[in-house]
C-alpha cells in the first residue's frame, strides 16, 4: 500500500512539473497544407507574455517568413488592464508581414470597457481589423478575398450564462457579411463551432480559435469548450467541412494540459 501511495505521489508530482513547463515554457509551431501562400495564424493570447511583451511569439513568427499573418481573436482578456503586450505583439507582427485581425468574444465583451480600449490600441498599429468586412488581396500572384466575421456577442454568452445561446446559420452570416464574393474566400471567424454555416455561406478556408484545443487533451480529443460543453466537435487541427477547410488553432493562452500553446502555419 505504501508503495502504491508513493507511486501516485510521484506521478502527481511529475504531472504538476509538466503542467508548469507546458504553461510557462512551451511554444509549438504546427504546419499544415501544401500551397504556395504561407499564412501564420495567431489566436487566443489572452494574458500570456512569452518572454515579456510577446517577444517569443514575434520571433517564432519571424522565422516562418509568412506572406500573411491572421489573428483570430482574443489577443487580450476582457479583464486585462494593461494592453501593452498585445500592442507590442501586433506592432512586431506588422514588421514581418501583412496583419489582419478579427475580434474574439473577450474583445467583444460588454461586461467591461475592453472593446473600446482594444480598438484604440489596434489603431496605434498597422494591423487591419475586419469587422464584418472584406478585403481583396494578392499574394504570390493569387487573388484572395479575406473576410472577417464578427457575430453578435450572444453566440458566446447570453444573460450572463452559457445556456440558450444564439446560433449562426447561413442566413445569419449573409445578414452580417452579405453574399460571398466570387473567387477564393478566406474567412476569419473566432468561433469554429459554426463551421457548417461558414461552409454553406461560401468560405473556402476558415481560420478559427476560441476553443483553446479543449484546454485538456485526452487521447487526441479536447475536453472542454469555453461554452462549458464537453468534447467540442472542432477543437484543434484541420477539418474538411463540405468543400471548406477549417483551420482551428489551439491558441496561446489560458491554462492547459497536454495541449501546448501553438502558432499555426498553413500553406494556402
Amino acid at each position: 500500500m505504501k508503495i502504491f501511495i508513493l507511486i501516485v505521489i510521484i506521478l502527481l508530482a511529475a504531472l504538476l512539473v509538466y503542467a508548469i513547463i507546458e504553461n510557462t515554457l512551451l511554444l509549438k509551431t504546427t504546419h499544415y497544407g501544401s500551397g504556395n501562400v504561407r499564412v501564420v495564424q495567431i489566436s487566443d493570447l489572452h494574458k500570456r507574455r512569452f518572454g515579456g511583451k510577446g517577444k517569443r511569439v514575434i520571433e517564432a513568427v519571424r522565422k516562418q517568413s509568412p506572406d500573411l499573418i491572421v489573428v483570430t481573436g482574443d489577443l487580450v482578456s476582457r479583464t486585462e488592464k494593461d494592453l501593452s503586450t498585445a500592442e507590442n505583439v501586433l506592432k512586431g507582427l506588422c514588421e514581418i508581414s501583412h496583419v489582419y485581425i478579427v475580434l474574439g468574444n473577450h474583445e467583444q465583451s460588454p461586461e467591461t470597457d475592453i472593446e473600446k480600449r482594444f480598438l484604440a490600441m489596434v489603431k496605434k498599429t498597422e494591423a487591419i481589423l475586419l469587422r464584418n468586412e472584406r478585403k481583396r488581396i494578392t499574394l504570390q500572384h493569387r487573388d484572395i478575398n479575406l473576410i472577417g466575421l464578427e457575430p453578435p456577442y450572444t453566440v458566446y454568452k447570453k444573460n450572463g450564462g452559457y445556456s440558450d445561446l444564439d446560433k449562426l446559420d447561413k442566413e445569419a452570416i449573409i445578414r452580417l457579411l452579405g453574399y460571398p464574393p466570387e473567387g477564393f474566400n478566406v474567412l476569419l471567424a473566432h468561433d469554429p463551432l459554426f463551421a457548417e454555416a461558414y461552409a454553406q455561406w461560401g468560405a473556402d478556408v476558415t481560420f478559427s480559435g476560441h476553443v483553446h484545443g479543449g484546454s485538456v487533451r485526452l487521447f487526441g480529443r479536447g475536453l472542454l469548450s469555453p461554452e462549458r460543453k464537453f468534447f467540442p466537435k472542432y477543437d484543434k487541427g484541420v477539418y474538411t467541412v463540405g468543400n471548406m477547410k477549417l483551420v482551428v488553432s489551439a491558441g496561446l493562452g489560458k491554462p492547459r494540459l497536454f495541449d501546448p500553446p501553438e502558432i499555426v502555419v498553413y500553406e494556402l
